[in-house]
């Protein structure tokens, strides 16, 4: 661990700041709706004098949104969303570079994990930016003395913004929060495309094995599901979907996959991935039915998609066969491997989304911070979406940047839209 007289931080090796700059320039490149909004921000400084604190992955994509908020005039502290998701040579370049404190260490325990949450709070935000809900968990759990001064926030996840809803129904969310993750250039694009791609490539470099021609379970079919059994498809698997909505197990069946409940896929399973967002999909009852040689993966936000505790209760054995790949051999002989530690393995043995896609969902961010700020004063204690404008703004730049135009109504057509009296 290194920290720095010159700004309180808690990250691996500052050592690897070069590095990280060099990456974040990379992903930059690839981030031209997030670019513009910089720019903006640089003027207009709608964030000046705003404390925030974001609990996210510590990505190259990350380092570019925080420099985005930074550059609107916050102040920003980072820490992570998840133990193994931080690139600790973008924490470091965050640190040096862009005078950003970070807390965050690839590999945390729990302990630490939580002490980085707690860290990022003394902060005394003004304003959270979470990925799952546990800074808005602590705050408002342990740090409520924080909570009078807080205007609002955001939140990155579909297993954040259940989280936030349930809080809202109980009575206890004591500040306004923007669900980001239910706007369309979020989900629709991130969750499907960005999930898809990147649990593909962190199953990938941490078994190296050959998709084509096995059997992939897919557990979940919302758009993460979605993103994942389609990429699966197109490598040659063959996709088996579980679900528990009988409307999302329709549709995969009309997108040509073949669907039953977790039992009857258990021992049919090369790969199984968990992507519903709930605890214990994957139990004891389905490690008992799988063969020798299945791998457990999990790209939900939490690691308890996979009954972790009792995989290592029936285990005879227990070792670590490469780096994110755990076999745990059962008394009958039979071998179950576990990757990432039951955690997002697309950001436990690999980088996350890629920059292109998460450039959508870092502008909502940036952009929903901006419209908090201005709007707070003014909303309940409740979750909100992102307003459509931001939604079709981004929507727009986005296609911008790729040189894509569209088509746009005529005044005749405006009307005709806006009428009920003209009809066959």
């Amino acid at each position: 661990m290194s920290t720095t007289a010159k700004l309180n931080c808690d990250v691996k090796d500052l050592g690897l700041a070069e590095k990280g700059r060099n990456r974040i320039e990379w992903a930059e490149r690839q981030m031209p709706v997030l670019r513009l909004i910089r720019k903006r921000f640089e003027v207009e400084q709608p964030l000046k004098g705003l404390r925030l604190s974001a609990c996210l992955h510590v990505t190259t994509e990350t380092a570019n949104l925080a420099a985005t908020l930074k550059a609107g005039g916050a102040q920003v502290v980072v820490c992570a969303s998840n133990p193994l998701s931080t690139q600790d040579d973008v924490a470091a370049s965050l640190v040096t570079h862009h005078g950003i404190p970070c807390f965050c260490i690839k590999g945390e325990d729990n302990a630490t994990y939580y002490s980085h949450i707690t860290s990022a709070l003394d902060h005394k935000p003004h304003m959270t930016m979470d990925d799952g809900a546990d800074l808005v968990g602590v705050l408002h759990s342990k740090r409520t003395d924080l909570l009078p001064d807080i205007l609002g926030g955001t939140e990155e996840t579909t297993t954040g913004v259940i989280r936030l809803k349930s809080m809202v129904r109980d009575g206890a969310l004591k500040y306004p929060i923007i669900a980001v993750n239910d706007a369309q250039t979020k989900h629709l694009f991130d969750n499907r495309y960005g999930t898809g791609q990147s649990t593909i490539d962190g199953i990938i470099r941490a078994t190296n094995i050959l998709l084509a021609g096995s059997t992939f379970v897919v557990a979940g079919y919302g758009w993460c599901g979605r993103g994942v059994a389609m990429r699966a498809k197109g490598m040659g698997a063959h996709v088996i979907v579980t679900e528990v909505d009988p409307t999302k197990a329709i549709e995969a069946v009309m997108d040509g996959f073949q669907v039953m409940p977790m039992a009857q896929a258990a021992p049919l399973g090369d790969l199984f991935v968990t992507l519903t967002g709930d605890k214990l999909v994957i139990r004891k009852e389905h490690f008992e039915r799988m063969k020798d040689g299945a791998i457990l993966a999990n790209s939900g936000h939490f690691n308890v998609e996979i009954e972790i505790p009792a995989l290592e209760a029936m285990a005879a054995s227990k070792r670590t066969v490469r780096e994110f790949v755990e076999e745990f051999r059962m008394a009958d002989g039979r071998r179950v491997f576990l990757l990432g530690e039951g955690r997002l393995i697309n950001l436990a043995s690999a980088e996350g989304h890629p920059a292109s896609v998460m450039d959508m969902s870092f502008a909502n961010q940036a952009l929903s911070a901006e419209w908090m700020a201005r709007n707070a004063s003014k909303l309940e204690k409740r979750v909100y979406g992102v307003p459509e404008e931001i939604d079709k703004e981004i929507a727009r730049l986005k296609l911008e940047s790729l040189g894509v135009t569209i088509d746009t109504l005529t005044a005749e057509q405006i009307e005709y839209l806006a009428s009920w009296s003209e009809g066959t």
